[in-house]
């Protein structure tokens, strides 16, 4: 047999979480009876019989069914709180992930980059927009120093390249080449 504290039916232990409040329906035990729906549906109704009690001169029974409505209203608006309070913490929560999640893509981003620029040789796209770009040269002087590649020469057949003069030194004069040529160890050998 279980003992009957563990299934207390106290208001102070049950939980006061108003969820879902507004789609709840309500069953009110009023002064004409029962009224029976949704907080928004019990309110109208109260509502309603406050003014059917206020056209009859019943003073007593429309400040009753005030009453009755104005708890119903309450309840409501404190679900609505509640819930605007949950909504407003969810977007925050959601705004929060996604800043974390562009903070992630950033970083992300950078270390992309950063790893480029490392496997480039140190140079990144921006390194190399940024760097000084040379002067266009006119190329139709003949005199110019610049080397000619493949793709500036288009069609055109390559010049070849003047030889260079060689500078040869003169041999020295040596007594041994003067009397027959060669050295000591040719003449003690012959």
């Amino acid at each position: 047999m279980r003992s009957s504290k563990s299934r207390s039916r106290s208001k102070s232990n049950r939980n006061r979480s108003v969820g879902n409040i507004v789609n709840r329906v309500f069953e009110s035990s009023g002064p004409e009876g029962k009224v029976r729906g949704t907080p928004q549906q019990v309110i109208e109704k109260y509502n309603q019989l406050a003014r059917d009690a206020q056209l009859s001169n019943d003073r007593v029974a429309a400040e009753n069914f005030q009453q009755h409505a104005e708890h119903y209203q309450r309840m409501l608006n404190e679900a609505q709180r509640e819930m605007d309070q949950r909504r407003e913490e969810q977007e925050r929560q959601n705004r929060d992930r996604q800043t974390d999640r562009d903070r992630n893509a950033d970083r992300d981003r950078d270390r992309a980059q950063r790893q480029e620029r490392e496997s480039n040789g140190g140079q990144a796209g921006e390194d190399q927009v940024s760097a000084p770009q040379p002067d266009v040269i006119d190329t139709s002087e003949s005199d110019s120093h610049l080397v000619e590649t493949p793709e500036s020469a288009g069609d055109k057949p390559k010049p070849k390249p003047k030889p260079r003069p060689r500078s040869r030194k003169p041999k020295p004069d040596t007594p041994n080449d003067a009397e027959g040529g060669g050295n000591d160890e040719t003449k003690a050998a012959g």
